[in-house]
């Protein structure tokens, strides 16, 4: 199951690390089939569309798609589909919010949840959905800030308009505002959201069924996934009203019918430079590969001590192996001769059609090379930066918790403008909503992964180095993990919040034992920081950007920018694949779940749906595939038809689409979804939540009239 959202976050994060700007610059199709693409609800090729399938999406369809579809703001998709505020999404995306609100008496992840009346709906700690309400162009702004500027001066003078300009947006109407890059300087658009921070949850089904198949079978075909959760939106604590939603299909789709992916795909570099993919190949995935290995290894062994051990830390140790997955999929891309040797082939062609021009020539021609110097010097401080700066060697939910109270008091006192990103007034909602969640927090696991990633910050950077000597003095990492985690008072959140409030005094006053390892080890990842933003993130975007307005320049927006964790539109057909010489079908069905079920995890199905077998109609089409261009973010999506109904939920794509965040290949990627007629069989007969598919099938509501 894709376990999207992980991905996304994951690869998000691994390309800012490599110097990635909100965008990599618009995309040539490569020539495959036209559904290739992730648009913009404001450049959708709607006349492209209506070529190939006979459908035109108009005006009054977009917005009505858009207008039901919702970002979840940790790294996943969903959408309204009911006018009393129902949103579905992953299972996988919700997972957090069900282990929060479970306990070891009452555990969600394993037993599933139903709330039969509106007050058993509970509220999930910290999840935000965000709807896109309006596209502003601010492109002549951004770039008259930045004129004749270069290095970090770019970079700083970019990032403080940004923070002016969302700042601006947001006093203005209240709205969550985001600048966001596409075809990396090409433009530079304003999207406003409306905000939901009151979402409560209605449905999940147990886990065993959420993600059967367990690891084995995650980034494969077939699937036989219930991977859904229903929340459910509130403001001012009622359920929201909106006359934007998607109804469920009760027919779902068809063999080669046209469907269309509504979501917020989280980051694309189908236009890195070789210089970079290098990098990612041989610098940082095998980096990332190896610790993640090691510590799905550590949190297996956690797990086995006991059930409540496997409890709280399960979707740790999935998110981790999600990743594990996802990272060496995208590595299997870049290690495949032939895709890298297109890739090689297609900057070479670029760069020889700028030779052509002599005035491109003197204004993009050295920017391939300059990235590709910049890469070896980040080589020469990646490990440093990753580990102290990144938090990879302070791998602990209360180490979180310290560093944004320790930074919030240096960088809330600055003009907007000039504070660390995270740390912008637009910021401050969702980074507060998760500092004063009252998620518990599980001690142990957090002693557990401190103490792993503390090793690796000896191991990587060596015993005698000064911050390592700082940071371990005398102790091992498992006394340093021990005496903070089990010293620390963070866990309660009203410290937390005096400790905000108290700002700069209150955190110089504080003698918890996390705050002062925070306080410590700042100056140390700040230097970092500031290296990497005047040394490598500034020069690459200028860079970058330079070599995006080449390109943007002959194409302008008749191709689609890389993804950007904003809404995006994609099209495609219902369609199977060939694969290793055989025949892989569009659909599964309900009796192959059963088929493939052992009674053993991770194929063991939940009692619920053993006790249910015999009143389900196993006919009933399961899980399918469809051509749709999609990556990490796109988890929750749904998969709509021309008639704006829910055919599908997306959850998942086969183990080709993981090299989709450097290319498309229509004949094998593909996009994995629930069907809407199994989500209506199982709500029914295995969970007896009829009252629930009323209301995601509500009478006198009829399709969009074509």
């Amino acid at each position: 199951m894709t376990r999207f959202r992980r991905a996304a976050g994951k690869a998000r994060r691994i390309l800012r690390m490599v110097g990635w700007c909100l965008a990599i610059g618009a995309v040539v199709p490569s020539g495959g089939r036209a559904e290739e693409g992730m648009w913009t609800y404001d450049n959708f090729p709607s006349e492209q569309v209506a070529k190939k399938y006979g459908f035109k999406p108009d005006a009054a369809w977009l917005e009505r798609v858009r207008l039901a579809s919702l970002r979840l703001a940790g790294g996943c998709s969903g959408s309204f589909v009911s006018p009393n505020g129902l949103v579905m999404t992953n299972h996988h995306c919700a997972a957090t919010c069900i282990e929060e609100l479970s306990t070891a008496q009452q555990n969600y992840i394993e037993s599933g949840f139903l709330a039969r009346r509106p007050e058993a709906e509970l509220k999930c700690p910290d999840v935000e959905l965000n709807q896109l309400t309006a596209i502003e162009d601010v492109t002549e702004r951004v770039k008259k800030a930045t004129a004749n500027l270069s290095g970090q001066q770019f970079s700083d003078a970019q990032k403080a308009e940004f923070a002016r300009i969302e700042k601006a947006c947001a006093d203005a109407t209240g709205l969550r505002c985001d600048v966001v890059n596409l075809y990396q300087g090409g433009l530079y658009n304003l999207y406003k959201y409306k905000r939901y921070q009151d979402v409560r949850l209605v449905f999940a089904p147990e886990f065993r069924i959420a993600f059967f198949g367990g690891d084995p079978d995650n980034f494969n075909f077939p699937r036989y996934d219930l991977d859904v959760t229903f929340l459910r939106a509130y403001d001012k604590s009622q359920p929201v009203k909106t006359e934007h939603y998607l109804p469920l299909s009760p027919t779902g789709p068809k063999a080669g019918e046209l469907v269309f992916v509504s979501g917020s795909p989280g980051s694309t570099s189908r236009l890195f430079t070789v210089a970079q993919l290098e990098f990612l190949r041989d610098v940082v995935f095998p980096e990332s590969l190896k610790r993640r290995a090691e510590l799905r290894g550590v949190l297996t062994q956690f797990a086995r001590q006991g059930p409540e051990q496997r409890r709280i830390s399960q979707e740790t140790l999935f998110g981790v192996e999600n990743s594990f997955k996802a990272i060496n999929g995208q590595q299997q891309a870049l290690l495949d001769r032939e895709f890298f040797g297109r890739k090689v082939a297609a900057e070479q062609k670029l760069r020889a059609a700028v030779a052509r021009d002599p005035a491109l020539e003197r204004k993009y021609g050295k920017a391939w090379d300059e990235i590709a110097l910049i890469e070896k010097r980040y080589e020469t401080f990646y490990r440093p930066y990753l580990l102290v700066e990144r938090g990879a060697a302070f791998n602990s939910k209360l180490f979180d918790i310290a560093r944004t109270l320790v930074r919030a008091a240096q960088e809330r006192p600055k003009p907007n403008e000039k504070r660390l990103r995270e740390f912008r007034d637009s910021a401050l909602p969702s980074l507060t909503q998760s500092l004063f969640s009252e998620a518990p927090i599980y001690g142990d696991l957090d002693e557990v992964t401190l103490t792993f990633s503390l090793t690796k910050l000896r191991e990587y950077l060596g015993t005698d180095d000064p911050l390592v000597r700082q940071v371990l003095g005398k102790e091992s990492p498992e006394e340093v993990a021990r005496r903070l985690v089990q010293g620390t008072k963070l866990t309660n959140v009203a410290l937390r919040k005096l400790l905000w409030e108290g700002g700069a005094a209150a955190v110089a006053a504080s003698s918890d034992p996390m705050i002062r390892f925070a306080v410590a080890v700042d100056p140390a990842a700040r230097a970092l920081r500031l290296r990497y933003e005047r040394e490598i993130e500034g020069p690459v975007n200028q860079n970058s950007e330079l070599i995006a307005q080449a390109l943007f320049a002959q194409t302008g927006t008749s191709v689609y920018p890389d993804a950007t964790f904003s809404p995006r539109l994609s099209y495609g057909a219902v369609e199977g694949y060939e694969h290793n010489g055989r025949r892989v079908e569009p659909f599964t069905d309900m009796a192959g779940a059963f088929e493939r079920a052992t009674g053993k995890d991770p194929y063991a199905l939940p009692p619920s749906w053993l006790a249910a077998k015999d009143r389900l109609n196993l006919a009933t089409p399961f899980n399918f595939v469809t051509t749709n261009d999609i990556i990490g973010g796109n988890s929750g999506s749904p998969v709509i038809d021309s008639r704006a109904q829910a055919v599908g939920l997306i959850f998942d794509g086969n183990i080709h689409s993981l090299g989709g965040a450097f290319g498309f290949d229509a004949a094998l990627n593909r996009a994995v979804a629930v069907d809407s007629r199994a989500l209506i069989e199982a709500l029914r007969a295995v969970y007896g939540a009829g009252a629930l598919v009323d209301e995601l099938q509500p009478k006198g509501r009829s399709a969009f009239t074509l």
